[in-house]
């Protein structure tokens, strides 16, 4: 469902097939999964609850779901087929929501839910639930021979759904730090007691856990998986930038790395292996496994359709690589790179082979930081390509990986430390 598309009905997605990006069905939606917040502010949708054929039922989050159209849904492809299991945080919308007795804020009056609308915030990812259908009378048999009003109203209309401010568990401390970036988050968890600390890792969803893990020190990164089910933790190290999640397992003793990479994706355990191989401070240890790669005939509107991609951070969207097949890492033939600038010149039917930059010499997955820490300067660049000695692409290098490794060790720590005494100094 596009940004700005019309809301939707809850009730119309009950029992909806849910397709893969090649048109088979993977499965029926048998609920929506959200997260309450405090006081008025709209529920956030999470995810699905999706049954497959097997009648297991799994969690299928928003973030890869890439339409909503004429009683289908489409995702992105990738499904995680471990067993839904519903956390403390989370309310399920037809099992806990509908049917459920809520207050008029204006008038007063009782009423109960019929059904609720969703929608997704413009130029966002999230979705929120923003209207509630509701019922007029009273609950019971004189309501039921008796149907009263119906009218939708504004969900800050009604009272009886959402967190009270003095809530306890990390509902509520969820809700209250929700708009944080990860790093500021981090910052939060870092300064929380250990029990405080796996409380709230344990209520947050994969992938915001993922992004939080990526910017807390390593200390707290180990901690934290450790108190995690292993499956669960395999989930997180899968919603991880691949280097970042390699960093993190290399830490780990050699057992537990076995295990947690048995439980994942053979896809995303391969690539761990792989960026495990390398030395931490080299290109090929420092590479992401996951940049933009297309084939000699895609076009200059493939290539930006693939830059719009709201989960690539700003380093990896600013170019692309052109391979032979195979179209993920490693790949065919690296040909070349195209800058996002250069993309934006072009027409959009140009085939992106037409404009590759053949100039810039790729780093190789041995080389050290202080040589593609000069690289970078040199070329002013953002992301660079890691290719092998057959020419195949391995990867992409970012800016942020390089700051990362050339900063001391505990920057992360003095970082929190110095936010931790300006505010105390209420500068």
């Amino acid at each position: 469902m596009a940004a700005g598309a019309p809301r939707i009905f809850v009730s119309h997605l009950q029992g909806v097939a849910v397709f893969d990006p090649a048109g088979d069905q993977v499965g029926r939606v048998r609920d929506l999964v959200v997260m309450l917040r405090v006081g008025q502010r709209p529920p956030r949708l999470l995810g699905l609850v999706v049954e497959l054929a097997t009648r297991r039922r799994i969690f299928l989050p928003m973030t890869r779901v890439t339409a909503i159209q004429s009683g289908q849904i489409i995702t992105t492809g990738v499904l995680n087929v471990r067993r839904f299991e519903q956390r403390p945080t989370e309310r399920l919308v037809f099992g806990e929501l509908l049917d459920r007795r809520v207050t008029l804020t204006e008038a007063g009056e009782e009423v109960t839910v019929l059904d609720l609308s969703v929608h997704q915030l413009p130029a966002r990812r999230e979705w929120e639930i923003d209207r509630v259908f509701v019922r007029k009378g009273r609950k019971g048999g004189a309501f039921r021979r008796a149907k009263g009003e119906a009218l939708t109203v504004e969900w800050t209309a009604v009272t009886g759904f959402s967190l009270e401010e003095q809530g306890q568990g990390a509902e509520s401390l969820l809700a209250t730090f929700e708009q944080l970036r990860p790093a500021d988050l981090a910052n939060v968890l870092h300064h929380l007691s250990s029990k405080r600390r796996a409380e709230v890792a344990a209520a947050l969803d994969d992938d915001r856990l993922a992004d939080v893990l990526e910017e807390l020190p390593e200390d707290d990164q180990i901690e934290i998986l450790g108190k995690l089910k292993e499956e669960r933790a395999a989930d997180v190290l899968e919603a991880m930038d691949p280097d970042d999640a390699a960093d993190l397992l290399g830490e780990l003793p050699t057992d537990e790395q076995e295990r947690l990479l048995s439980l994942m994706q053979p896809g995303d355990a391969a690539d761990m292996r792989r960026l495990m191989s390398y030395e931490d401070r080299t290109a090929g240890g420092l590479m992401t496994t996951e940049p933009i790669v297309l084939r000699p005939d895609a076009t200059v509107a493939d290539a930006l359709a693939r830059v719009r991609n709201r989960d690539l951070s700003p380093a990896l969207a600013a170019q692309i690589y052109v391979c032979r097949p195979p179209d993920e890492t490693p790949t065919g033939k690296y040909l070349g790179t195209v800058h996002f600038q250069r993309l934006l010149r072009e027409p959009p039917p140009s085939l992106v082979s037409s404009i590759v930059d053949t100039d810039l010499q790729p780093l190789d997955p041995e080389a050290e930081l202080p040589a593609i820490a000069g690289f970078f300067a040199t070329y002013d660049m953002v992301a660079a390509p890691v290719v092998d000695e057959a020419g195949s692409l391995l990867g992409a290098v970012t800016v942020d990986d390089v700051l990362d490794h050339m900063l001391p060790e505990d920057w992360r720590e003095t970082e929190f430390h110095l936010d931790e005494e300006v505010a105390t100094d209420g500068s």
